[in-house]
């Protein structure tokens, strides 16, 4: 199947990603942090910085996260501890379900 030139986003959708690109943006500023800098700090390129904070649709949903997390700028109304909590519930939720209905999940050693 062809991918699209171009998809259709609700107005949701629409304003949400510009509201966490000015958010970030904010935050960014607030910190001292140049694009350069930041973009470094997340691994990715400046440009894809600048179209985060223009709220682009089309950026990694990784890279957002990432950058949100290194301004600071809550994505959910948790914070980590919560936010951990809440995952472990979720997948202990899902070890219920047969494993014909499961993915299997292969855990990130992000141990730096």
């Amino acid at each position: 199947m062809v991918k699209p030139l171009s998809r259709p986003y609700s107005r949701y959708t629409s304003d949400a990603l510009a509201l966490v690109g000015q958010l970030v943006r904010e935050a960014r500023l607030a910190k001292a942090l140049t694009t350069t800098d930041l973009a470094a700090r997340a691994g990715i390129s400046r440009a894809l910085l600048q179209r985060i904070e223009r709220g682009d649709p089309g950026c990694s949903i990784g890279a957002v996260f990432e950058v949100a997390s290194i301004c600071g700028v809550p994505l959910f109304e948790m914070d980590q501890r919560q936010l951990s909590a809440k995952l472990a519930l979720q997948r202990e939720k899902m070890a219920l379900l047969p494993k014909s209905v499961r993915t299997s999940a292969v855990d990130v050693n992000d141990d730096f």
